[in-house]
């Protein structure tokens, strides 16, 4: 068997695996993830927080669905362990880049990430 026969047997392996939502982490993923007080949050933020906690309503159609983890930046989880919600961003046309990632429950913020960048970074939301 070809070498180029082999690197596509990989190729294929790792795609199966990222579509299984077995996302590739980061050893120590939470422990290298900047905290920040939910207090210090944008404006936008902290009402997401509270629509999250209350259960809603949540303004946009895809606020709550499962979050894969694909960028491998937040602690390893099940798939559907985690839920995205959108942070409105003022002057953006539509969803922006913001986001809030809570695991667990819905309605549940005891482990929440904060990202203003579309999952570029997180920040750990502490109360």
């Amino acid at each position: 068997m070809g070498v180029w026969r082999y690197f596509a047997i990989i190729a294929v392996t790792v795609s199966a695996l990222a579509g299984a939502g077995i996302a590739e982490a980061r050893p120590d993923a939470s422990a290298a993830l900047e905290a920040v007080a939910a207090a210090d949050l944008p404006r936008e933020a902290r009402a997401t927080l509270a629509r999250i906690r209350e259960n809603g309503p949540l303004p946009y159609e895809r606020d709550g669905i499962a979050f894969g983890n694909r960028e491998g930046l937040l602690p390893p989880k099940p798939r559907g362990y985690y839920h995205e919600y959108t942070v409105p961003t003022p002057g953006s046309r539509n969803r922006g880049a913001r986001r809030i990632v809570c695991g667990g429950e819905r309605a549940t913020v005891s482990e929440c990430y904060f990202s203003d960048d579309h999952y570029q970074s997180f920040k750990r939301i502490h109360p």
